[in-house]
């Protein structure tokens, strides 16, 4: 059986995140920093930060969340622009999510040497909005009892991420979320345009009942 480029990913980032638990250098080297990207030009924890996680808590929902939805994202980019493409913007949804999402947090924090971030949040918000976009009365089941179409669901992430951005609630990088998930919906329409009257169609002919 093939692996998918989604699994891959998935692998991946369990094993990179399992061995900078054992390693505490390689967790201070990768973690995104916005203090030390600006001191020692460290850019690359844009990237590395979104293959380590805090705890296997973090790790498990990130892949979960990442693996229900990348398959679709990856085989609808696939099927429109063929497997080579396809992949390739495939990637440049998710690790430009990744990176894309820190943005905000460099600029915001890069004056504080105690600030540190990291997890794949920014780049699974992305290819979860992305198939937002594809699909978007396809219901998304919160834990398995909540079940909400993705367009309701997007509206009220986006909503909810501002908000506790802009409160800075908890341990959390909202604005993460909410400038991946931003990044993965418009860069998915400049893909494909033809995705966001579809997007819009689905929708109108959507009914609760």
């Amino acid at each position: 059986m093939d692996l998918s480029v989604t699994l891959i990913l998935i692998i991946i980032t369990v094993g990179t995140s399992i061995y900078a638990w054992k390693n505490e250098g390689v967790m201070h080297a990768w973690i995104f920093q916005p203090y030390a990207v600006q001191r020692d030009n460290s850019w690359y924890r844009f990237v590395t930060s979104g293959f380590i996680h805090a705890d296997l808590t973090h790790l498990f929902f990130n892949m979960f969340t990442f693996f229900f939805f990348g398959g679709a994202v990856e085989q609808t980019l696939s099927v429109i622009f063929g497997p080579v493409t396809g992949i390739l913007l495939y990637l440049l949804i998710y690790i430009g999510g990744i990176i894309v999402s820190d943005i905000s947090t460099y600029f915001k924090h890069r004056n504080n040497p105690t600030y540190r971030a990291l997890g794949a949040s920014g780049g699974v918000a992305a290819v979860v909005f992305s198939s937002i976009l594809f699909y978007p009365t396809n219901d998304i089941c919160l834990y398995g009892l909540l079940c909400i179409p993705g367009f309701i669901l997007g509206v009220l992430y986006v909503m909810y991420s501002y908000y506790s951005g802009r409160r800075m609630e908890g341990n959390i990088n909202h604005d993460a979320h909410l400038y991946g998930a931003v990044y993965g919906f418009v860069l998915s329409i400049a893909l494909v345009p033809q995705a966001l009257p579809n997007f819009f169609s689905e929708i109108s002919n959507w009914s609760l009942f």
